[in-house]
């Protein structure tokens, strides 16, 4: 277990509010990314637009027909961001996350739904540790308000093992593992791979991941391109890169590095 970070990395539930957590908010968070989803095959002819009061930062195209847009809202608490993932059917999972990409909360548009991470959690994902130290434990239960799972615990690491360039983007590479189960201690799922992390915008990245028990399934989802304000593709509802026939089918399941 890494150590505790400082209270500024680590606010209480209670300093933290997380916007958008009631049922009001979520069904037009929900409404908003619905109206977006697309049938197999279709395309969209605009782009994404973040909800009334926020603003694009970064969108990046990536490998395996994937898309995420991050954004940042108004009146929220300084380090708190969103990043919603889209296949080629539109988007399917958006998470609230902090300065250390902890999951506060999670919504699908797939069955609709909501997760809360519990805080404090036993061991909280730690952005400052990683960088600090090169490796991060973790340890935290996420609590749905739908669904027959109940709450699914996450224990698991990260750890630094280089660094790259993505289309100019200054990257950290990692590996990371972790272990998805039931408050009875029922596994899930385990799952392993290698991924990015962005110093700057202080966001872990997909790369390529599998399960533990079928390590030569490797699902890559590795950064092409990352765009900015301004630029073409900038905000954009539609992935570019390995799509077609292929689905990601990902909509199910949650963001593949809870770190």
């Amino acid at each position: 277990m890494r150590t505790a970070c400082p209270p500024t990395r680590c606010p209480t539930a209670e300093a933290r509010p997380v916007q958008g957590s009631g049922p009001g908010a979520l069904a037009a968070i929900l409404a908003l990314l619905a109206g977006l989803a697309l049938p197999a095959g279709a395309v969209a002819q605009g782009g994404f637009s973040p909800p009334a009061g926020c603003s694009g930062v970064l969108t990046i195209q990536s490998k395996g027909c994937m898309l995420t847009n991050v954004w940042t809202c108004e009146g929220e608490a300084e380090g708190l961001q969103w990043v919603a993932l889209f296949d080629e059917r539109g988007p399917f999972q958006v998470k609230q996350v902090d300065t250390e990409f902890q999951w506060l909360t999670t919504y699908y548009t797939s069955l609709p739904r909501l997760e809360r991470m519990q805080i404090p959690a036993p061991d909280p994902a730690s952005l400052a540790e990683l960088f600090v130290s090169g490796f991060d434990s973790y340890d935290f239960t996420v609590v749905p308000d739908a669904g027959p799972l109940g709450p699914q615990r996450y224990v698991g690491f990260d750890r630094l093992t280089g660094e790259t360039v993505i289309d100019g983007e200054p990257l950290h590479t990692t590996e990371y593992g972790f272990e998805r189960s039931l408050s009875d201690g029922t596994v899930l799922s385990r799952r392993a791979g290698r991924q990015f992390v962005s110093d700057r915008h202080r966001i872990f990245i997909l790369g390529q991941s599998w399960h533990v028990d079928s390590p030569d399934e490797v699902r890559d989802h590795s950064p092409v391109e990352f765009l900015y304000p301004g630029e073409a593709g900038f905000m954009a509802a539609v992935p570019k890169y390995e799509c077609g026939a292929m689905m990601s089918s990902l909509d199910a399941q949650p963001m593949e590095a809870p770190s």
